[in-house]
């Protein structure tokens, strides 16, 4: 971007400066071979794998009680996977992509390549810090740019350690990652950056998407919203509350594509809240409270926000099938199931983030897909049925940015798969190729080799090229 055609006046933004590093040094780092984003991927994996992985582990129970295992398989495992992805494809994604050139083009040759967007800005939560702030980091070395980041400041131990992993992988002009509160966002998104990757809330979303529309940067937003889970009478019940369990309520449900709500066959609804009560027990013992297998809410602010939602269900009549037991002073909130709720129950209207799992019956299948679609589109919808026909016509009668069919949550460890919302669950796509693609500018390149046929149309126009152009629209 030139910075002499824009009006705005950045000289009193504390950022500004970084910025003007990174972006002085945009081409040097974009002209990277292969074999340096590969060099620069490897320090990364070894500072992940290697150097820092007790330190990880260490910041994400001070910070969110997480288990070890879940921090290896959720927060380490992820990076290590798209950096190993990454150095396996990267060659090919690389290289110019020929495609084929018309006839009316004859003469010329044609095609694409993938090349940096420039100077990009990575805004990452706080829920899987490490995961959500190396992950798309990977596809942006991978892609050769230039990045800042900035980690959530709900994770204060996770953000710093990161900081000063940031700072010892890379120079500042290529990487840095800066904490501090909102201001700090704030202060970075007034910045003209060439691309935005956020993670976060619709409705932060929102606020990221019209800061970056004042500079025309592209932007992919990794949101959230409610991820429906249906299940009719032909699902397997006992599965099904094994896995819907477990998607449910790791991390103490802090999960972006977590199951927001379970939509049930009002048959089947009693056999499935015994089962779920039978794996809550057989994950986290009958005391979550003690078991080192169950995280906790982030900060105070959230577990009052699911306190709330908790009094508004009781409040309109709700019944709390399992759990409801709570701690202010651990931030401890039981893996809860709740049913026969008020349609203007909180906890129906909003995006839970928590380990509360509401239950929403339904007579016929129809009514389940009209349920789902008079809501915002779903990061992530689930179907635990044995009937195709029935999967086949929720998929087609709904939309969504993925889905899972007898399972869920771990569509977003397929790297071949493209991982995104759709409008209020995000845009854009990441992971794998479609993270370097979204760090990426597809570059259209025509070259011409011999004489082009077009050139029989230039002007001056004649009563032959009259006829020529109306031969050439009929048959080309």
């Amino acid at each position: 971007m030139d910075m002499s055609r824009n009006s705005i006046d950045f000289s009193k933004n504390p950022y500004y400066q970084l910025f003007l590093k990174q972006r002085s040094q945009q081409f040097k780092i974009g002209n990277m071979p292969y074999s340096q984003r590969i060099k620069q991927l490897k320090k990364l994996k070894t500072a992940i794998e290697v150097t820092y992985r007790d330190r990880i582990i260490e910041a994400l129970h001070k910070d969110l009680n997480k288990p070890k295992v879940e921090a290896e398989l959720t927060e380490i495992y992820p990076i290590i996977s798209e950096i190993k992805f990454a150095k396996s494809n990267l060659r090919q994604w690389m290289r110019k992509q020929k495609v084929d050139t018309p006839m009316s083009m004859l003469g010329s040759s044609s095609y694409y390549i993938y090349e940096p967007k420039g100077v990009c800005l990575i805004i990452s939560p706080w829920n899987f810090p490490f995961n959500l702030t190396f992950g798309p980091l990977v596809s942006a070395i991978a892609a050769g740019n230039a990045v800042i980041i900035k980690p959530s400041e709900m994770t204060p131990n996770s953000s710093a350690l990161m900081a000063e992993i940031v700072a010892n992988v890379f120079s500042e002009d290529e990487v840095a990652l800066l904490e501090g509160e909102v201001e700090a966002s704030t202060q970075l998104l007034q910045l003209p950056f060439n691309h935005i990757f956020f993670t976060g809330s619709p409705s932060v979303g929102k606020i990221v998407m019209s800061a970056a529309a004042k500079h025309l940067a592209s932007v992919t937003l990794e949101l959230g919203g409610k991820s429906p889970t249906v299940i009719d009478n032909t699902a397997n019940i006992d599965k099904a509350a094994k896995r819907i369990v477990w998607g449910k309520f790791m991390n103490a449900g802090q999960i972006c594509v977590s199951p927001d709500y379970v939509l049930i066959d009002e048959s089947i609804k009693e056999r499935f809240i015994k089962a779920c009560r039978k794996w809550i027990e057989q994950y986290f013992t009958n005391t979550p409270k003690t078991s080192d297998s169950y995280a906790r809410i982030v900060t105070q602010k959230h577990f009052e926000r699911l306190q709330t939602h908790l009094e508004n269900a009781k409040s309109l009549n709700a019944k709390v099938d399992v759990g409801g037991e709570i701690e202010a002073d651990s931030k401890y909130i039981a893996p809860t199931i709740v049913s026969d709720m008020s349609d203007e129950a909180s906890l129906l209207n909003e995006e839970i983030f928590g380990p509360i799992l509401p239950i929403v019956t339904y007579k016929t299948l129809d009514e389940a897909i009209t349920y789902i679609n008079s809501k915002e589109r779903p990061l992530a919808l689930y179907i635990y049925s044995n009937s195709k026909r029935n999967t086949k016509k929720i998929i087609r009668n709904s939309r969504a940015g993925g889905t899972c069919i007898n399972t869920n949550v771990i569509h977003y460890a397929n790297h071949n798969l493209p991982f995104g919302g759709v409008n209020n669950s995000g845009i854009g796509k990441s992971h794998g190729f479609y993270g370097f693609k979204a760090f990426s500018n597809q570059r259209a390149v025509v070259k011409q080799h011999t004489f082009g046929i077009n050139e029989l149309l230039f002007p001056p126009y004649t009563n032959f090229k009259e006829k020529l152009a109306k031969l050439t629209i009929k048959w080309f």
